[in-house]
């Protein structure tokens, strides 16, 4: 009795532990917001220094990778691996999808914009529309209006921003149909997205286990397996069901004495 004791307190001490480590990490990262419609009122200048209303542009898949165009870390990552699942993706740009790349720095601007967009269409060998893949600046207001919306949440750090690396994936009405995580993608994965999203469907993610799993580390600009975390959900996991079969076993000696 004593050592059944002994675990469920050490299962008592644990959860908060984890649950304090959680809440400190909410700070940034995705609340997914799957099958919810944005606004599409939305207004954004374009790398043309053009105005660009979301309605006016999303009228089929679109891709949105949402980044700040001088950060050191994980978004210029992020765009080469877009470029690189734009060629090898038999779903034709323009046709069967368009991207959008916001920056969710108010201090970026359209030339910052402009050059950035240059050099990523430079390293396509597959022919895009221009047109088709537009990169936006915006206001703070534009900004927070926008990653409400989807659920991305930042935060300034030291001079650049700690956040999530996500793409998502909005069906032409504005609804959000995908959220994949991370830097490398399959462009199969990709592909199945903006079908779904083509066809208004919804498709599940495995957000809360990558959340739990991985932190972001701001020093290194980039997610980090969480080996505290995940260890201490082991034990927990452990001991719960050590304590289930302790149970389970007592519950079965006494039915043998009686």
């Amino acid at each position: 009795m004593k050592f059944i004791l002994a675990i469920v307190i050490a299962i008592l001490f644990i959860l908060p532990l984890l649950g304090k480590e959680n809440k400190a990490n909410n700070e940034i990262g995705i609340d997914e917001k799957l099958g919810e419609i944005i606004p599409l009122d939305i207004s954004f200048v374009d790398e043309n220094n053009d105005s660009l209303v979301l309605a006016d542009y999303i009228d089929k898949p679109t891709i949105v990778t949402l980044v700040y165009y001088n950060c050191p870390g994980i978004c210029t990552p992020l765009l080469g691996e877009m470029t690189t699942m734009v060629d090898e993706m038999d779903l034709k740009p323009g046709i069967d999808y368009k991207i959008l790349t916001i920056s969710f720095n108010k201090d970026d601007t359209p030339e910052i914009a402009k050059r950035k967009k240059l050099n990523f269409m430079k390293g396509l060998r597959k022919s895009f529309p221009e047109s088709e893949w537009r990169w936006v600046t915006g206001d703070s207001i534009s900004i927070k209006r926008f990653t409400d919306a989807v659920g991305f949440e930042f935060m300034p750090d030291s001079g650049n921003f700690a956040h999530p690396t996500t793409i998502i994936v909005l069906s032409r009405d504005g609804k959000i149909s995908r959220y994949l995580y991370g830097i490398k993608q399959l462009p199969f994965d990709l592909e199945m997205a903006i079908i779904e999203a083509s066809q208004g469907r919804v498709g599940p993610t495995i957000s809360k286990v990558l959340q739990f799993c991985f932190s972001y580390d701001r020093e290194g600009q980039k997610y980090a397996f969480n080996f505290t975390r995940v260890g201490g959900g082991f034990i927990i996991l452990f001991l719960v069901i050590f304590f289930v079969s302790i149970s389970i076993n007592t519950h079965k000696k006494r039915k043998r004495t009686r």
